[in-house]
């Protein structure tokens, strides 16, 4: 591999995606996105990603980034169709940030440790958006970001852990027991009313319990919900193999008999 083979093939793949874009014998489908439409696009292949890094298949992983940068170059595609910005703008941009942020590698910045280098990180990032000091510092700035650019579960435990450290924090484990009994409560007080907002209100603050209790017990609530999901498949697969006939055709006893062989086979192999 050299480093004009990676152009080429860089150049190739916004070939496609300008061909599939054009309205002389492109794609429909393609035709008909935005850049809300492929929102949730993107969020599923960076999840993807995300799964094929934690196999450890770097085939996957491979294919995986793949579908990733089309959702870049896609995005850059439209955006380049309304003169808003380019593939170019963006990659000179990501390029000067690297530069800028890293004075210690580009500049005369000495640093003994990766927490000075996060430190000068963070000034420079806070100079950026006109920021003082003062203001990059307030706690409720910090969480914001959080709650802004990272999924509901994984903000949860950032916001809860960098809270905790702050002082906000319960003295002893029976007093994050006790809140959850509480929001719990106060959930089923919601689902007894005709007040949808209200019960979502009150769900969340179920879940941001749940996840503080996570917390405490130095559980990951983002892994523990993946497993979970992952188990419940494996679970749905093994009965569908056991089921002469669609499952759709069973009652729920019968679905209860197939669901208990399907996780007894996965927890002992028989």
């Amino acid at each position: 591999m050299t480093q004009q083979s990676v152009l080429d093939a860089l150049k190739r793949l916004i070939e496609v995606v300008a061909q599939l874009r054009s309205p002389d014998g492109g794609c429909p489908w393609d035709l008909a996105q935005t850049p809300q439409t492929l929102i949730p696009y993107v969020i599923e292949e960076a999840y993807e990603v995300v799964d094929a890094l934690q196999t450890g298949n770097q085939k996957a992983i491979a294919e995986e980034l793949g579908d990733l940068l089309l959702q870049v170059v896609l995005q850059t595609q439209i955006a380049s169709e309304h003169q808003d910005f380019t593939l170019e703008d963006v990659a000179k941009g990501i390029t000067a940030k690297l530069i800028r942020r890293h004075p210690h590698v580009f500049g005369d910045v000495q640093v003994n440790s990766a927490a000075e280098v996060n430190q000068n990180w963070e000034q420079i990032k806070a100079a950026e958006k006109g920021e003082s000091p003062e203001q990059a510092n307030l706690l409720s700035r910090k969480l914001d970001r959080y709650a802004r650019s990272l999924p509901p579960l994984t903000a949860g435990m950032k916001i809860s852990i960098k809270a905790a450290a702050a002082g906000f924090e319960w003295e002893n484990i029976e007093g994050v027991w006790g809140k959850f009994t509480e929001e719990l409560g106060e959930f089923q007080e919601a689902l007894a009313t005709n007040d949808q907002a209200h019960q979502q209100e009150e769900l969340g603050d179920l879940l941001f319990t749940i996840i503080n209790l996570a917390r405490w017990y130095d559980l990951d609530p983002f892994a523990a919900l993946q497993g979970t999901n992952r188990r419940f498949i494996q679970r749905l697969e093994l009965m569908e193999k056991f089921a002469p006939r669609p499952l759709t055709e069973y009652d729920l006893e019968e679905l209860e008999s197939l669901w208990q062989q399907a996780k007894t086979q996965l927890k002992y192999g028989t």
